[in-house]
């Protein structure tokens, strides 16, 4: 039996993935609130229109949350799960709280891969961390992000110059 080539993850999202309110994990103006925004990538620095990420965090406590409600939105209730589409030009972005834990935690799909990719957007000045304590400079500074007037900038590098770090877990296809 001869297998058949796997096929990409995209470029089909704004199909069927995004929904209303999917990058909005606190409501715009929320007094706690921060934005969590950037751009996605490609090898020679174009931004990808069409990916989707995901994040995933703990509250402010560093508790993860165990509520329902992710994709019906109350105004009110924080998941700490959430889904945004970038635009034409590559950009994201999320309204959220900041994390009680020193990272988000960051899925891209994306027109291309084979799968999706796993990251971690860590919070300025993380202080120790195993994951971030065995990479080498230039390569840890992918996953911090940088604090802005109005919250944090990262930008997602899929391959090429200053490619962001990727996570790969076990059992997951490569």
């Amino acid at each position: 039996m001869t297998s058949a080539p796997g096929q990409t993850v995209g470029p089909f999202f704004h199909l069927g993935l995004p929904f209303d309110g999917g990058n909005l994990l606190v409501p715009p103006g929320h007094p706690q609130g921060v934005r969590l925004h950037g751009r996605v990538f490609d090898g020679e620095g174009n931004g990808v229109p069409d990916a989707l990420i995901e994040i995933w965090q703990t509250d402010p406590s560093g508790r993860v949350p165990r509520e329902t409600g992710s994709i019906r939105r109350d105004g009110y209730t924080f998941t700490g799960w959430g889904r945004a589409q970038t635009d034409d030009g590559g950009h994201y972005w999320f309204s959220t709280l900041l994390p009680g834990s020193p990272f988000f935690a960051v899925t891209v799909f994306a027109r291309g891969l084979t799968d999706r990719l796993f990251t971690r957007a860590y919070l300025p000045d993380p202080g120790p961390d195993a994951l971030l304590d065995g990479l080498e400079p230039a390569r840890r500074a992918t996953l911090i992000t940088t604090r802005e007037e109005h919250g944090l900038l990262f930008d997602i590098h899929l391959q090429g110059e200053g490619e962001t770090v990727f996570l790969s877990y076990p059992g997951q296809a490569r």
